[in-house]
């Protein structure tokens, strides 16, 4: 069954995020993890502290998890941290 990892964030600096979103796209790959979506969120009812979302798709949930908990992920995420302020959630 497909898994979905929904992440919201708000951009800290536009550089670093250009440079994680380079590096991301590789670590995705070996997982066979895809961009659905990525953009400017609009939320429709109740407060969302996120600017920005972004949907993930993965063939499996266990897929989901090796791509975040791998170690090419898991090099990265300093860069992300500094790049933007973020929640992930996976959904499958």
């Amino acid at each position: 069954m497909p898994a979905y990892m929904i992440v919201g964030f708000n951009p800290i600096d536009k550089e670093k995020l250009q440079q994680y979103g380079a590096e991301v796209l590789h670590t995705l790959k070996k997982f066979s993890g895809e961009y659905v979506a990525k953009g400017p969120s609009e939320a429709i009812y109740g407060a969302y502290p996120f600017q920005m979302q972004v949907i993930l798709a993965f063939p499996s949930k266990d897929e989901a998890l090796s791509w975040y908990q791998s170690e090419d992920y898991q090099a990265i995420i300093p860069l992300r941290d500094a790049a933007m302020d973020s929640q992930f959630q996976l959904i499958g």
